[in-house]
């Protein structure tokens, strides 16, 4: 399972649904009705895990202001990975399902942070931009931020080692 996880499995996820990413970008209606189950699910996450896709909603945004010709300065194929990956979020295909306890929203995270990690720039740019426009700053969460923390026996020391003296040969 962990194989299936890897950065190229999401990336290949998002790959995957270009051509159903295309087709929602070019019909309003489908777009939207996908912005709003995409909110709904993130409105419906248990606490444990919707501090993970805080970056969701700044993605669905830079969308939307995209497809309303609000907010044009981004290339078409960001906006489409950005689609890719909510059809996969919302759609009933994942490899784990949801309902699953403690795991079940692990590959949903891999895909969103994926398409979060390879857009970054021009999330980073959206965000600065709907910042000035609302007066008001708009909460992007770093990619690194998102990685899950070392385990306990892999953790760095908090506090820097003390040197050493030198061994002396006389």
């Amino acid at each position: 399972m962990a194989e299936q996880f890897s950065l190229e499995w999401a990336k290949g996820i998002i790959d995957d649904n270009v051509q159903k990413a295309q087709t929602f970008i070019d019909d309003p209606e489908q777009i939207n009705g996908l912005l709003e189950e995409l909110q709904a699910k993130m409105e419906g996450l248990p606490d444990t895990v919707s501090k993970a896709f805080n970056n969701v909603p700044v993605m669905a945004d830079m969308v939307k202001s995209y497809v309303t010709r609000e907010y044009t300065d981004v290339s078409p194929k960001v906006i489409i990975s950005l689609v890719g990956a909510f059809v996969y979020l919302v759609k009933k295909n994942d490899i784990i399902p949801d309902n699953v306890p403690v795991i079940g929203f692990a590959d949903d995270l891999a895909v969103a942070t994926v398409a979060m990690a390879i857009n970054e720039p021009e999330l980073t740019a959206f965000a600065a931009w709907k910042a000035d426009k609302v007066g008001e700053p708009i909460d992007l969460v770093p990619v690194e931020s998102l990685e899950p923390a070392a385990p306990a026996d892999q953790a760095q020391p908090t506090q820097p080692a003390q040197p050493t003296q030198p061994s002396v040969q006389a």
